[in-house]
């Protein structure tokens, strides 16, 4: 799983799962018909990709499988955002920042938020400096 590549279906899917294990096969169906207008068949096949790729894991539990997500949505987030910068930005950060500075979508509370991770990362890296 070192190069991260879902799609949105298997994206809102993997969440779901995260949020609801262990969850069957027909529990996320469900939920992805009221929400998404997913089918039942596409749900099934979506998870069993999933498995496939090691994202899920399944276990046969009273005759029905449940599955759950191999590792935290945040270590798959942060995964994501991992590949995005190395396979998409090339390894910088730069044309992300751009977008932040030039995005209206930056709440006070998301704002408030960077500014403290970047104070972390100076700390850290003044740390380690020592």
């Amino acid at each position: 799983m070192s190069q991260v590549n879902l799609g949105q279906a298997e994206w809102e899917i993997l969440q779901y799962v995260g949020e609801h294990h262990p969850v069957t096969v027909r529990e996320v169906a469900d939920y992805m018909a009221d929400n998404k207008g997913l089918a039942r068949t596409t749900v099934l096949t979506v998870m069993e990709r999933l498995r496939a790729k090691g994202f899920l894991v399944r276990r046969k539990q009273d005759d029905v499988y449940r599955y759950s997500p191999k590792k935290s949505i945040a270590e798959l987030t942060q995964g994501l955002v991992q590949s995005f910068v190395d396979n998409m930005l090339n390894g910088t950060l730069s044309p992300f920042f751009a977008y932040l500075s030039r995005s209206d979508k930056v709440s006070d509370e998301q704002l408030k938020e960077l500014k403290k991770l970047v104070k972390d990362l100076e700390s850290q890296r003044g740390e380690a400096a020592k």
